[in-house]
């Protein structure tokens, strides 16, 4: 008979400096996670995950496609493959009839996970205590896709949104983007097109987002940034699973034709050749994420650019706190949201 499985302990799995930072309601659910795992060393394959996305699916990931305010579009991506978006509408009975100021939402995953649920109950947040319709886009994913793909399908989706603006009642001079992490990624290359191709944004809300060629690292010394280093073992993103990420966006023997492809920033934002004249720009930290030094760099360069930024760090929040229904940080972040885009949009 096997031995009985030792309960785990997050003093005996996480250092202690991190221990000592993580908010004490995050360390209570992750243990029970843990405890829940049969075997929380096993790391799960792609092929088991596209099988059943919901195996990493976090709870606030919900089906919305029968939401009475909800319609479900595709977009024509720039090499002709289709896109589905799930277009989310206010309250008529409260926010009028519209036209309504509009965001398009890029979600989180590692540029790997994701689709039209794992953000669904944050665009009904925000649509809802914003008063503005959202656009949640489903951009292709690696490796099934190659990456570089996601920013041209997230350019055609802002695209369609200007250019079907009437047809979806929604306003083609109102329009902010934003994202989590990877969909941070995807919202500040955005940024800077949106700036080079005259189309104006009222607001970027560019969460956890990485900005350097962290997927492409060998080690976590790679990283220039403290933070890297001191919560590379952490929970929810060690560097282990940004490598696991990395293998399957630009695996270390596809990165020389990935670098011919596509412009260097769009591996890292933090290289893009001009700062100047961007939109205004929200950025959100997590303190203890591997990546809040490089989204907070990315931010510092904005305001050396001379541009309207505001800069927020959670504390005691890891990466994905925001999926969190059980911490106030979360609760924080949703209020956060929507007092952005009304300020951003002029809703009252």
């Amino acid at each position: 008979m096997a031995a009985a499985r030792k309960p785990y302990d997050p003093a005996d799995e996480i250092e202690p400096h991190i221990l000592a930072k993580l908010d004490p309601d995050f360390v209570a659910a992750w243990t029970e996670l843990m405890n829940s795992i049969p075997d929380p060393t096993y790391v799960v394959t792609i092929e088991e995950i596209r099988a059943d996305p919901r195996i990493l699916s976090a709870p606030c990931a919900l089906d919305t496609k029968d939401h009475p305010r909800t319609v479900d579009m595709e977009v024509a991506s720039e090499d002709g493959a289709s896109i589905p978006v799930r277009v989310y509408y206010p309250d008529e009975a409260k926010h009028g009839p519209g036209p309504y100021p509009v965001h398009l939402n890029f979600h989180g995953g590692g540029f790997v996970l994701g689709n039209l649920s794992t953000e669904s109950t944050l665009c009904l947040s925000m649509c809802e205590g914003a008063g503005v319709a959202v656009v949640d886009v489903d951009y292709r994913l690696c490796p099934e896709t190659v990456w570089g793909k996601c920013f041209q399908d997230a350019w055609a989706a802002l695209k369609w949104v200007r250019d079907e603006a009437g047809a979806l009642n929604v306003r083609a001079d109102s329009i902010s983007l934003g994202g989590i992490s990877a969909g941070g990624h995807i919202g500040v290359v955005l940024q800077h097109l949106a700036r080079d191709a005259g189309v104006p944004l009222k607001l970027v809300m560019a969460t956890v987002p990485p900005s350097t060629e962290g997927l492409m690292y060998k080690y976590y010394t790679d990283s220039p940034f403290p933070s890297f280093h001191e919560f590379y073992r952490g929970p929810v993103l060690a560097f282990s699973r940004i490598k696991w990420f990395g293998n399957l966006t630009a695996p270390e023997d596809k990165r020389g034709e990935l670098r011919k492809m596509w412009p260097e920033w769009w591996f890292a934002p933090l290289k893009a050749p001009d700062f100047r004249g961007l939109c205004p720009t929200l950025v959100r930290t997590a303190e203890c994420d591997p990546l809040r030094d490089e989204g907070e760099a990315y931010a510092m360069k904005l305001v050396a650019g001379g541009n309207k930024v505001a800069i927020k760090r959670y504390l005691g929040a890891p990466h994905t706190f925001m999926y969190m229904d059980f911490m106030k940080q979360k609760q924080q972040y949703d209020l956060d949201s929507i007092d952005a885009l009304k300020e951003a949009h002029g809703v009252k």
